[in-house]
């Protein structure tokens, strides 16, 4: 289990930050010079000349939550459709499914989430739409992949010469075995989903003017970062921190698996 505790930690620090955050925050809105450090701040203060400290406890929920929601969302939806589209003998259906995903995965990422999130500016669920939006065709391929590759085994034949329904089929052995595939990019689309969240934010469509929110602190604060460097430093720590830790604990349990399957042959 030591070998989980760096990645568990760092991936641990921002999560446990943005959702606890905002129950320690400071209800105090009183307003110091901008970009001041020390000042009996802890972090100094940011353009607006508020707290640093208490802008990071506030800032990490939208970003983190907004990740994590588009990521579970993503895979919901994209799951099913990979698996239909790989188990079916229907060519048809297969590109009905698939067709619309490929005109989505032309389309430039950055470009769909400036249009579709200038619709809403500071809604969250709509960012939320747009991040598993993005990431929807690039999973429905690899789900599909899979299940093409494993809908040829022998083990999927015998279950159909036994009469096994095709419905059964898909859940029971062909969607368990594609598990650790699902694993493996897992980490890495919520790495995206963490990037496109906080480009949003970054880019003022994410969140509402004035709100805060890690991303949007990296921007907001450059101006300073030579008077203040705190601000822009600990927010985009915070986002490194959480994208490597996932990509790590991830890699970790992969192959931790991998070494338990050839030891148990």
């Amino acid at each position: 289990m030591t070998k989980y505790l760096l990645p568990g930690v760092l991936v641990a620090v921002p999560v446990v930050l943005a959702l606890l955050g905002p129950m320690f925050a400071s209800e105090d809105t009183t307003k110091d010079v901008a970009f001041l450090l020390g000042g009996g701040h802890l972090f100094g203060t940011d353009f607006l000349g508020r707290d640093v400290a208490n802008e990071v406890l506030l800032g990490g929920r939208s970003l983190v939550v907004t990740a994590l929601t588009a990521t579970a969302c993503t895979y919901l939806l994209a799951v099913p459709m990979g698996l239909v589209a790989g188990m079916t003998r229907s060519r048809l259906l297969d590109e009905v499914l698939m067709r619309p995903l490929d005109v989505l995965l032309a389309m430039p990422s950055m470009l769909m989430l400036l249009l579709l999130a200038a619709l809403a500016p500071g809604n969250m669920w709509v960012l939320v739409g747009v991040v598993a939006l993005i990431n929807l065709p690039d999973v429905v391929r690899i789900s599909r992949a899979a299940a093409l590759s494993l809908s040829t085994r022998p083990a999927v034949e015998a279950m159909r010469l036994q009469g096994e329904h095709r419905a059964r089929i898909a859940v029971s052995y062909v969607a368990r075995a594609m598990r650790r595939t699902l694993a493996a990019d897992l980490g890495t689309r919520l790495t995206g989903a963490v990037y496109l969240a906080a480009s949003a934010s970054f880019l003022g469509v994410g969140v509402a003017p004035g709100a805060s929110d890690w991303a949007a602190m990296v921007d907001r604060n450059r101006t300073g970062l030579f008077l203040q460097p705190w601000a822009v430093v600990v927010p985009a720590v915070l986002i490194v921190v959480l994208s490597v830790g996932v990509n790590l604990l991830f890699d970790r349990w992969l192959r931790n698996r991998d070494v338990n399957f050839l030891e148990a042959r």
